[in-house]
């Protein structure tokens, strides 16, 4: 990745002209990418020559404020930089005890290994060629800290417990039968250490909690100043007191929703429909506001602070906005080059998992996994009120998933890129489930890029995801999605689809201009509707778009990330 590019207190003028050039540059080069990605299944589909897209012309016109696509271009760790910081080697889990021949639990060592390294202020920890046995969770709980495989054809970890059993059943705070670790945790899991405490304490005290950046309760916040009204798109808001804001600090954009959910309303796009839907019955929802948007101050000048990124919603009084603290993040952290695999179990019945969880990633801010396969999991990589974090050359692989990859609990700004699901390979038991690439909980601004998915599907679990962006995949659409009723609509508004092949086919949940708000569904294969079939949460004209329908990578750009990375150059 990179060193972090702070966000311009100005933002400087794009021509469309200067837009289209670099988007046509872009469209060219990601026939190349930088990281390889798996093969995608052969398309028999003639190709035609790219003709640039009139949505992205109309997109170049306005690209902070357009009413279907969002702007994700700075997406990912570090502003979504190409490359991981290299970080110095400090020590090596071999010099803590830990086997490479997989004889005796290594757990132990390689935490000892992680906490040396933070203890020092981090650096990286290397794990040599070998398999390691490990019968704990491998916990990266300090900032700046790297764990380094030697690749993942080389490094493996071999996970013989399940969450269950290190920690606890973990029940859901909205009741029933259902266990969270269907959605929560991971075996190496990456989570400031006194968020990771107070979690698993409270897991075992039966108390189950909110997972998210202000603690269990969602209490453990403050204000820092009170924020003067401002529009979606814009970088710098002002503030009514800037005394305890500084260059570079962490803070939470905090946006309340009000009695009339006048922000559930703009968080779908507005208008007739929105303002129509029922809101109050829909307690899932609403528990998960306010929005709570972790982003880095990059300037400030007098009451007039610059973020990074630019702002995700319109700043309006009603909403009580206010620039926040938050519980302790973990950042500039990653893990890299391994394979963890965990026995191979029985897929469990749907909802009812026991936590053979891959990589989860939790209350953390610009880190990244680079290099990673997870192989006979429950649940493969997680991003848990995690924002601004990078999954690079991940794949899940094995007996079946769950949710090879899930997005909750307000998480906002993250990118998958070069990212696989490999066909299962035992067959699905009975009362199963197979979701895909996941989303929900008010998560937003997330891209998935440059995937090959042998199965699974676009799964949104209600939640009303918003502004999110897959693009340049390959979908083998056999998959479905959850969610409780109470979650609310399946869709807010911006959700791009954009060049995306479908093998077999299938509509549901990829094909969404008949289902989201102020949606674009772009170069998608002709598919027809079958097995399940959705229908709108929102009467009315949905003010959504389809463009280039039945001619994947016939639309220029091919892929809508890239070209939304390179305007900012």
């Amino acid at each position: 990745m990179g060193n972090p590019q702070h966000a311009r207190t100005r933002t400087r003028t794009l021509t469309r002209r200067t837009l289209l050039t670099t988007a046509t540059a872009v469209a060219a080069a990601s026939a190349t990418p930088a990281f390889a990605a798996p093969a995608p299944a052969p398309n028999t589909t003639p190709r035609t020559t790219p003709r640039t897209a009139p949505l992205w012309a109309e997109f170049s016109k306005t690209p902070y404020t357009h009413p279907q696509i969002p702007y994700v271009g700075r997406a990912g760790a570090l502003g979504g930089a190409t490359r991981a910081p290299r970080r110095p080697v400090v020590t090596n889990v071999l010099h803590h005890g830990a086997k490479p021949d997989g004889s005796t639990d290594s757990a132990p060592a390689i935490n000892r290994a992680i906490a040396a390294a933070g203890e020092r202020g981090g650096g990286t920890v290397l794990v040599p060629p070998g398999t390691y046995r490990i019968d704990d969770v491998i916990r990266i709980g300090h900032s700046n800290v790297v764990l380094r495989g030697a690749g993942s054809a080389r490094t493996k970890l071999i996970a013989t417990r399940s969450l269950t059993e290190l920690i606890g059943p973990y029940g859901s705070r909205y009741g029933g039968d259902k266990s969270s670790w269907s959605w929560a945790g991971g075996l190496i899991w990456l989570c400031p250490q006194g968020r990771y405490e107070s979690l698993t304490a409270a897991i075992k005290a039966k108390a189950w909690p909110f997972e998210g950046w202000t603690g269990n309760a969602r209490d453990e916040w403050r204000t820092l100043s009170t924020v003067a009204p401002a529009h979606r798109g814009d970088h710098t808001v002002t503030v009514h007191d800037p005394s305890r804001l500084k260059r570079g600090q962490l803070v939470l954009l905090r946006l309340a929703d009000d009695v009339g959910h006048t922000l559930l309303e703009h968080m779908a796009g507005g208008g007739a429909g929105p303002e129509a839907y029922q809101w109050d019955d829909k307690t899932k929802l609403t528990s998960y506001v306010p929005y709570e948007w972790p982003v880095r101050i990059s300037a400030i000048k007098g009451r007039r602070v610059t973020f990074e990124r630019p702002l995700p919603l319109d700043v309006r009084p009603e909403w009580d906005p206010r620039i926040t603290t938050h519980v302790e993040a973990l950042t500039g952290s990653g893990v890299e080059g391994l394979t963890l695999e965990a026995v191979e179990t029985m897929q469990a019945p749907h909802l009812l998992d026991k936590g053979y969880n891959g990589v989860t990633f939790q209350c953390a801010y610009d880190c990244w996994a680079e290099d990673i396969t997870v192989r006979h999991a429950d649940n493969g990589f997680g991003l848990v009120a995690a924002s601004a974090c990078t999954l690079r050359r991940t794949r899940v692989e094995g007996r079946g998933s769950h949710h090879p990859y899930f997005c909750r609990e307000g998480s906002h700004d993250n990118l998958i890129e070069d990212f696989a699901i490999a066909e299962r390979t035992a067959p699905a038991p009975p009362n199963t489930q197979l979701h895909g690439i996941n989303v929900e909980g008010l998560s937003s601004y997330n891209v998935w890029s440059r995937g090959d998915m042998g199965m699974g599907t676009f799964d949104t679990h209600r939640g009303m995801p918003f502004a999110n962006v897959r693009t340049e995949i390959t979908v083998n659409n056999n998959g479905r999605h959850g969610g409780d009723a109470s979650a609310g609509p399946l869709y807010g508004a911006r959700f791009t689809h954009w060049n995306v092949t479908v093998p077999n086919a299938r509509a549901g949940l990829v094909k969404i201009d008949t289902i989201a708000p102020y949606s674009a569904t772009v170069g998608i294969s002709a598919v027809r509707e079958f097995d399940q079939i959705d229908t709108p949460d929102f009467t009315g004209e949905l003010g959504s778009r389809l463009e280039s329908y039945g001619a994947p990578d016939a639309v220029s750009p091919r892929n809508l990330y890239e070209a939304q990375r390179a305007l900012r150059r």
